[in-house]
């Protein structure tokens, strides 16, 4: 019977470290760390994740805005403020909340993000930066799994490593991460052929492609740490992801549940790469 890792009690442990830290800025330098994020129009889903990491960012001593802005912005607009954003020496990390409304470019949009603000870890510097193995902002959610396995003692080196989903957010990031820590790396997908067969050789599965339950508990290699990224809303309105959860726990040695395990950490994650963008910009 696998252990469960605990997304929510490590993503506290990351807070309290956010805290110290945010905490060092101010005194060295006089001013909160400055995190701002963008919030077009008004889905459901979207105004609550900003609103959770805005109560986040004040309970570690963060300072910042939510800038609110109405879901017929034009692109002109809002690339207006991302540019004002920039230029403001108070504000150390930029956010905008994606998905934006389809008459918008997201690509566009993060690419107008200075990519030493960039906290979503998602321009193509940053990305750039990652390829090549060189320090820079990298994505919350891929950089909070790295965390969960160092967590539990799980050494990537010279394992093997399967990532399913191959999103420029998750799945292409994190393999990199794992690649950066000596593993051999697998990306796999939805279409690739006898996935089963795939997964069963893996140390290590990240599953990330959003699809409810796709990986098999039977596929799970005895002893392999599994991490579930997905989050899928089923009919019955619960929550599963994208592994089997009690037939691979039944197997592995390690798993995240879901809800509570990948989640909170994501979160954390940028509270962290926040302060590390001021600490970069503002160097001791």
């Amino acid at each position: 019977m696998a252990g469960i890792i605990d997304g929510k009690a490590l993503a506290q442990t990351v807070r309290a470290e956010v805290k110290t830290r945010a905490a060092a800025f101010a005194a060295r330098t006089g001013r909160e760390v400055g995190l701002d994020v963008v919030l077009v129009g008004e889905d459901p889903a979207s105004e609550v994740y900003v609103r959770n990491k805005e109560r986040a960012a004040r309970k570690a001593g963060i300072a910042g805005r939510v800038h609110r802005l109405s879901a017929d912005t034009s692109q002109h607009a809002l690339l207006g403020l991302v540019r004002e954003l920039n230029a403001d020496d108070a504000i150390d990390g930029i956010l905008v909340q994606l998905p934006l409304p389809r008459h918008l470019d997201d690509q566009t949009v993060v690419d107008a993000i200075d990519p030493a603000k960039d906290v979503d870890g998602l321009h193509p510097v940053n990305a750039g930066l990652l390829a090549v193995g060189r320090p820079g902002l990298r994505p919350c959610t891929p950089s909070g799994c790295m965390r969960m396995l160092d967590h539990v003692g799980f050494d990537p080196k010279g394992k093997r490593a399967i990532v399913i989903g191959r999103s420029t957010l998750v799945g292409k990031p994190i393999a990199m991460m794992l690649l950066e820590r000596h593993a051999t790396v697998t990306i796999a997908h939805s279409r690739t052929v006898a996935l089963g067969e795939e997964v069963a050789r893996a140390d290590l599965v990240v599953a990330a492609v959003g699809r409810p339950r796709l990986i098999e508990g039977e596929w799970i290699k005895p002893g392999a740490v599994v991490i579930d990224v997905g989050i899928n809303r089923l009919d019955d309105g619960s929550l599963a992801g994208d592994v089997a959860f009690e037939a691979a726990r039944e197997r592995a040695s390690y798993i995240t549940p879901v809800p509570g395990g990948v989640g909170p950490m994501t979160i954390a994650m940028l509270l962290s790469n926040a302060v590390t963008a001021a600490e970069a910009r503002v160097p001791a």
